[in-house]
């Protein structure tokens, strides 16, 4: 089962496709800022019995007029069948979209990123056909952000460092940082920060880190609209919370590219349960359709 923590690592560059160029600076890496990034499907199958999906797939424009394919992996642990995977994955987007296509691996554990990082010759040692050569993302690769006028430079980054330094003593600073940067976000960015602010806790999946998220939602972020500040906050009027969580589930689903129909959209904007709307928001980090945000066919 994919969990939460898994979603965040990715779903990540998804909210803001530009992260990618400045995240890999810590590895050296040098890759122009896009202009604009296009999700693609993440559907990689064939028609044959075996489906392969890439967690996150985005089509990168560069201001060069370069354009790229970013293949986002979240990687919780080992797996000895995963650099085949991925040699599929881009020889298979190569041919497909024929555009240079790059992997980025992000993992909060240590010993995943330094086996991630490995390059992986396919083919026999004295010509290798291909080499798969993932950029990695992990705790010793992206820096800690325990700054509130850092964190609030880049948001995305921040909530990018904390997943990954979900275990670390350094965790609670950059969650303290990146909660003052977000109280300086005005009302406009609400809908915004609600995103990040539910992508930081699934990100810290179930860690001590978490429940410390958890605790500083509840003390004075109540004018977001996130799940944790609405379980945890003082009851307020019943009806704005209703439309605010209603606003974020069709944000997020338009942020990744799920097509919602006038009637899909009218019953979400019109249920003022927030239980029930709190599941469909749950559901819409992770569904492909809006019936899978419905629970419809379960």
């Amino acid at each position: 089962m994919v969990s939460s923590s898994h979603e965040a690592l990715h779903r990540v560059f998804q909210e803001d496709p530009a992260l990618f160029a400045r995240a890999v600076k810590a590895l050296g890496v040098s890759f122009a800022e896009p202009v604009s990034a296009v999700p693609l499907t993440t559907d990689l199958t064939e028609n044959r019995p075996v489906e392969r999906r890439v967690d996150t797939l985005l089509r990168m424009e560069t201001g060069d007029n370069g354009s790229f394919l970013l293949a986002v992996e979240s990687q919780g642990k080992q797996d000895h069948d995963k650099p085949a995977s991925w040699a599929y994955y881009l020889s298979h987007l190569h041919a497909k979209y024929r555009l240079p296509p790059v992997l980025l691996v992000v993992c909060a554990d240590r010993r995943t990123a330094a086996w991630a990082a490995r390059h992986v010759d396919i083919g026999p040692p004295q010509w290798p056909s291909l080499t798969v050569r993932p950029l990695v993302l992990g705790p010793d690769q992206l820096p800690v952000i325990d700054s509130p006028d850092e964190a609030a430079r880049d948001i995305p980054l921040t909530v990018l460092s904390a997943a990954l330094h979900r275990r670390d003593p350094d965790a609670d600073a950059i969650l303290k940082a990146l909660a003052s940067a977000l109280k300086g976000l005005s009302a406009d960015d609400e809908n915004t920060a609600s995103i990040f602010i539910e992508l930081t806790e699934q990100g810290l999946g179930k860690t001590p880190a978490a429940e410390l998220w958890r605790q500083i939602m509840a003390a004075d972020l109540s004018f977001f609209q996130s799940e944790t500040a609405q379980s945890l906050r003082a009851e307020g009027r019943a009806e704005g919370r209703a439309e605010g969580r209603a606003e974020d589930i069709l944000l997020l689903l338009e942020r990744r590219g799920v097509v919602v129909s006038e009637g899909e959209r009218a019953r979400i904007v019109g249920c003022g349960d927030l239980d029930v709307l709190g599941v469909w928001f749950s559901r819409a980090i992770t569904a492909s359709s809006v019936a899978e945000v419905f629970g419809e066919g379960e």
